[in-house]
C-alpha cells in the first residue's frame, strides 16, 4: 500500500509554528488590561482629586481643611464662567491649549482674580501675558531662596523651583532667580478692575511627592489660597481645536526633527548601498539529469507506438523534414508548411511528379506500423535527394516507432 505524504502543513504544524506569537499576544492583552484596572482611577499629573507622585490630591486636601473651595473643571468655558474676583483660577497645562481656547480664558485673567499659569510657554505668554517673555532655555529644579520682597514668597522660604524663565516688566514681582531670571512671576493687572496673574516655571511644588519638601506646601498654599474659591482647570480631549487653529503632521513637528528625518533616510540609503547584493558573473547551474536527444527520441517514439498515435508520429516527421526541405528548395519559412508551394518546389528540384511529393509531405496518416516505417524511410530518400553531400548510412532499418 502506498503512503501520501502532504505537502501543506497541518494543524499540528501550524500550531507548533505560531503558538509563540499568540501567546505573546495574549501576555501582551493581559499586560494592558492589568495596567487599565491600575490606572482606571483619577492618576493625571497635576490631578487634585489623585494620590500619584505627580497629582495634587495633597495640596487639595490642605486646601480644603482651610476651607477653600476647590472646583475642578474640563473646559475653558467652564473656567471662564466661574472666574470672578474671589476665585483663583489654575491653568495646568496652558501650552496644551488651542489660540481659541486661551481667547476664552483671557477673559477670566480680567474678572479680578488670580490666574495661576503652570509652566506658561511663549504661546501662553503671547495670549494671556503679552507683556511679560520666557526663555526656552529651563532652568534645572533644585531648592532657591525667595530674594525678592513679595509676602507669599518670603513667607514661604526657600522653595523647589526651576523650570521657565521669564523677563517680566518693572512692575512685576519676581522671585526664585535662575541664571539672572525669576521662575515664579507676579504679573499685575492693566486696570485696577483686572486681576493678577502668576507665572509658576516649574509644577513641582503642587506635586504629591515634593508637597513636604522645603517650603512648598508653604509656597502653594500662598498661591492657591488666598481667595474663597479656587478653580482647578484641567484641559481634556473634549476641548476640540477650532478650524483655524487646527494643523497637519508636518506643523506639529518641530524643524529639528525634520532635518533629523532627513539625516536618517540618508543614512538608510547608504547602508542599503553598502549592505545590497551585487550581481556577479553569469554561472552556469548544473542539472540534476542530463537527458540526450537520441534517447529523447526513442522515448517519444515509444510513447506513440504504445498508444498507437502512428498520425501523430507521422505529422511530427513530416513536419521536421518540411522545415529542412523550405530552405533547400527556396520556400520562405512562412510558407514551408503550404500544401502547394512546397511540393511544387521539391518537384522542380527533384525531378518527381508534384503529385507524388505532395503524398510523401502532406499525405494521409499511415494505417500500420510497417506504413509508418515506410513513410519514414521515403522521406529520408527525398531529403537526401537534396543533399547529396550527406553521407549514406549503409543498412538503415528506420526510426523505430
Amino acid at each position: 500500500m502506498t503512503t501520501s505524504t502532504a505537502v501543506s502543513p497541518d494543524a499540528r504544524h501550524l500550531w507548533r509554528r505560531g503558538r509563540g506569537l499568540l501567546l505573546a499576544a495574549v501576555a501582551l492583552a493581559v499586560t494592558g488590561l492589568l495596567i487599565a484596572l491600575l490606572t482606571s482611577g483619577p492618576s493625571s499629573t497635576l490631578d487634585p482629586r489623585s494620590a500619584t507622585p505627580t497629582g495634587s490630591r495633597a495640596i487639595a486636601q490642605l486646601l480644603a481643611d482651610r476651607g477653600i473651595d476647590t472646583t475642578v473643571v474640563t473646559t475653558a468655558a467652564e473656567a471662564a464662567d466661574l472666574a470672578g474676583p474671589d476665585t483663583t483660577l489654575l491653568v495646568t497645562n496652558p501650552e496644551a491649549l488651542t489660540p481659541h481656547t486661551r481667547g476664552l480664558l483671557r477673559s477670566a485673567t480680567d474678572a479680578g482674580g488670580r490666574t495661576v499659569l503652570v509652566s506658561p510657554g511663549p504661546a501662553t505668554l503671547a495670549d494671556l501675558a503679552p507683556e511679560a517673555g520666557v526663555d526656552t532655555i529651563p532652568a534645572p529644579v533644585e531648592e532657591r531662596q525667595a530674594d525678592c520682597a513679595w509676602p507669599p514668597a518670603e513667607r514661604a522660604g526657600s522653595a523647589q523651583l526651576g523650570g521657565y524663565r521669564y523677563r517680566v516688566p518693572a512692575d512685576a514681582t519676581g522671585c526664585y532667580v535662575a541664571g539672572g531670571l525669576p521662575t515664579l512671576a507676579l504679573l499685575p493687572g492693566a486696570t485696577a478692575e483686572a486681576g493678577e496673574t502668576v507665572l509658576l516655571g516649574s509644577p513641582h511644588p503642587l506635586h504629591n511627592e515634593h508637597l513636604d519638601e522645603y517650603g512648598n506646601a508653604a509656597l502653594a498654599l500662598q498661591l492657591l489660597g488666598t481667595r474663597q474659591h479656587l478653580v482647578w482647570y484641567l484641559p481634556s480631549a473634549e476641548e476640540a481645536p477650532a478650524a483655524e487653529d487646527q494643523r497637519g503632521l508636518l506643523g506639529l513637528l518641530h524643524p529639528g526633527w525634520r532635518w533629523a528625518t532627513l539625516q536618517l533616510l540618508v543614512a538608510a540609503g547608504l547602508a542599503a548601498l553598502w549592505r545590497a547584493r551585487r550581481l556577479g558573473r553569469v554561472v552556469t547551474e548544473r542539472l540534476p539529469v542530463v537527458v540526450h536527444a537520441a534517447e529523447t527520441t526513442e522515448g517519444r517514439a515509444r510513447l506513440y507506438h504504445q498508444a498507437g498515435a502512428r498520425d501523430r508520429a507521422a505529422g511530427a516527421l513530416r513536419a521536421a523534414t518540411r522545415s529542412r526541405l523550405a530552405p533547400l528548395v527556396g520556400v520562405p519559412p512562412t510558407a514551408a508548411h503550404s500544401p502547394e508551394a512546397l511540393p511544387a518546389a521539391v518537384a522542380a528540384h527533384t525531378g518527381e511528379h508534384p503529385a507524388t511529393v505532395h503524398q510523401t509531405l502532406f499525405g494521409p496518416a499511415p494505417t500500420d506500423d510497417q506504413a509508418l516505417v515506410r513513410l519514414a524511410d521515403e522521406l529520408d530518400a527525398l531529403e537526401r535527394r537534396l543533399t547529396p553531400h550527406r553521407p549514406t548510412e549503409p543498412d538503415r532499418k528506420g526510426p523505430t516507432p
